[in-house]
């Protein structure tokens, strides 16, 4: 099993609708590591690390939108390697 991490931008209406409970729910689900932050811009920055198919679910989960309670615009990732390592998935502020 292949181990990755990537790093997404979630832009929209992301933030104060739940997103970063909701993609922390999502993520832990499919057994992944990272994090979840709202950035100053209005997005929401999503580290996750895992295994190669189920960090793309959560990708694909991300750019259908996510929660109900969103709008996402448009997701942007990037392959990641964090400096640090996580032992669940938990939410920044």
């Amino acid at each position: 099993m292949s181990i990755v991490c990537t790093i997404a931008w979630v832009h929209g209406r992301v933030q104060g609708v739940g997103f970063r409970y909701s993609t922390q729910h999502e993520a832990k689900r499919l057994g992944l590591t990272g994090y979840a932050k709202n950035l100053d811009d209005g997005s929401v920055e999503v580290v996750a690390c895992g295994a190669t198919d189920k960090v793309d679910q959560l990708i694909a989960w991300l750019k259908a939108g996510g929660p109900r309670s969103a709008s996402v615009d448009k997701v942007l990732t990037e392959p990641h390697s964090p400096s640090e390592t996580w032992r669940d998935f938990g939410i920044r502020y």
